[in-house]
């Protein structure tokens, strides 16, 4: 058995589903977007199993990129958490077959809460499309399963139409990469857009040498610094910066004779600064531009290193 054949067959029937659910696509999506743009609630998004899992993914991408979400298990949702869900709120019901029995049960329910529905499933005819105020298809010609049991290709059909809902609520709000930042502190674009040279710059134990320092002592500072790097230092402020790279070159040109030399006969050159007040993302701009790894804070009682 070839399993590459295999994988690839998978990976085609799955892409034939997507190019199903493109060609099903109609005005019931415009509608649910409209519905959950101008909700005064939360979107509220629930599924049993596989269609749970992918549920999870999809309100945990609503909730970073400006739409409010959360997942709530349905056989919780009968068991208390339904008091979590107000009128204004937005149900979007996932369920392949339509007929998910712990999912239809939550049906009453919100019909008397004056909840709208907006199900996903892969049947227009089910219990769960009829009942549901928008019904978004994501019927596929087959799963990628052989015996045609495991959920394969229907989940990646709901996983993508998730993403299109994503996606079409992230362009119409207007979301920018700040907005993004300030739900995921945390992550790299968070550090560039939301912090400042001061909340990221080394302060403490810097390399510090001057420009008469002899050569060992030099390396002795770069190594104890553990930045690759040394800040050389006149009376008044840093006028140079040795690197790892400036002693490789330093000993390619002099050889032995390299120890009779010091700092301020192999600095590089003046350091780029920045101040301690710009964003992050000036920085990393700074640093790409002049093709380096580290910047310079040098103000009035602050000295500092920035290393990207």
């Amino acid at each position: 058995m070839n399993t590459l054949e295999i994988a690839k067959r998978v990976i085609s029937n799955e892409i034939d589903a997507l190019h199903a659910i493109s060609e099903q696509l109609d005005e019931q999506f415009d509608a649910a977007i409209k519905l959950i743009l101008n909700t005064q609630g939360r979107t509220i998004i629930c599924g049993m199993g596989k269609s749970g899992i992918i549920g999870k993914k999809i309100a945990a991408s609503f909730a970073s990129t400006g739409t409010p979400s959360f997942f709530m298990h349905p056989g919780e949702a009968f068991h208390g958490d339904l008091g979590m869900i107000t009128p204004d709120d937005v149900f979007i019901a996932i369920s392949n077959s339509g007929e998910t029995d712990e999912v239809l049960k939550l049906l009453p329910f919100l019909k008397d809460n004056h909840n709208k529905i907006i199900a996903i499933t892969g049947n227009p005819a089910s219990t769960l499309a009829k009942n549901a105020h928008y019904h978004l298809n994501i019927a596929v010609p087959a799963e990628a399963c052989p015996l045609q049991l495991a959920p394969t290709s229907s989940t990646t059909a709901t996983l993508v139409m998730g993403d299109a809902l994503t996606i079409a609520l992230m362009e119409l709000r207007g979301f920018q990469p700040e907005n993004f930042a300030r739900f995921h502190p945390g992550g790299s674009l968070g550090r560039k857009l939301l912090s400042k040279v001061a909340d990221e710059m080394i302060v403490d134990d810097l390399p510090i040498v001057y420009p008469d320092t002899n050569l060992t002592d030099v390396i002795n500072i770069i190594s104890a610094g553990q930045l690759g790097l040394a800040l050389v230092k006149n009376e008044s402020e840093i006028e140079s910066i040795i690197t790892d790279g400036d002693l490789r070159r330093a000993i390619e040109k002099y050889g032995k004779d390299i120890f009779d030399l010091s700092a301020k006969h192999i600095a590089s050159c003046m350091p780029v600064k920045i101040s301690q007040t710009a964003s992050m993302e000036c920085a990393y701009q700074l640093m790409e531009a002049k093709k380096i790894n580290c910047l310079v804070i040098d103000e009035a009682q602050t000295l500092g290193v920035l290393k990207k």
